[in-house]
């Protein structure tokens, strides 16, 4: 059996939890290990003491999400949707998944399918972490969001997908109403990001 030193046992192993692999929470407390500490950061870290479960929707006291801050080929629009339960616009991203090798592949998986945009290009490590309560399928849980940037390819056309009423390009200093907490600050952390590196992703 493999372990997660310096994370004590894991505290929840459900048996309905048995998809969440190994290499995702591996690159997980990696990512979170290599973010400048912070209470915050911290947060994070002690959730992973619950091991791979944390990674998993039905982990109700919380868990892990990814998601990404699309820009346009120019770097003057951001991609947000209008989510489908929740009524607010925000950067798309969600709930990580069995074949997702890292968090960065889950961000990139859930802005592919949520964007109907291929040919994304994902940042390697995030540009903010965000923790906030939410409702699920299974309940109230909150979310450890763990969020990236990422540039479309020039010409994209965006598809809304089932889990958004709409999508829309937004110029980041006029950005929709109502918007969800701290969408803002990742827009600006994204923004600063890509452009910090000439309009590649930072890797």
């Amino acid at each position: 059996m493999r372990s997660w030193a310096p994370f004590p046992a894991p505290r929840i192993w459900a048996v309905t939890l048995p998809y969440v692999t190994h290499p995702l929470f591996d690159d997980t407390v990696r990512v979170l290990r290599e973010w400048s500490p912070d209470a915050t950061r911290d947060s994070f870290l002690d959730l992973l003491r619950d091991g791979p479960a944390a990674l998993a929707r039905a982990h109700r006291p919380g868990h892990v999400t990814a998601s990404a801050v699309v820009l346009n080929a120019d770097l003057d629009r951001v991609l947000l949707c209008l989510h489908g339960r929740f009524g607010v616009w925000v950067q798309v991203g969600g709930h990580c998944e069995v074949d997702d090798g890292s968090l960065a592949d889950a961000a990139l998986r859930e802005a592919t399918e949520e964007s109907g945009i291929d040919g994304l290009r994902v940042s390697a490590t995030p540009v903010d972490l965000d923790i906030h309560p939410v409702t699920c399928s299974a309940g109230p849980s909150v979310h450890y969001d763990v969020r990236y940037a990422a540039v479309a390819p020039a010409g994209a056309t965006a598809k809304v997908s089932a889990e958004s009423r709409a999508l829309g390009w937004f110029a980041p200093d006029d950005l929709p109403t109502p918007l969800a907490s701290s969408t803002d600050r990742a827009v600006r952390a994204a923004v600063t990001a890509v452009t910090r590196t000439g309009g590649r992703p930072a890797p």
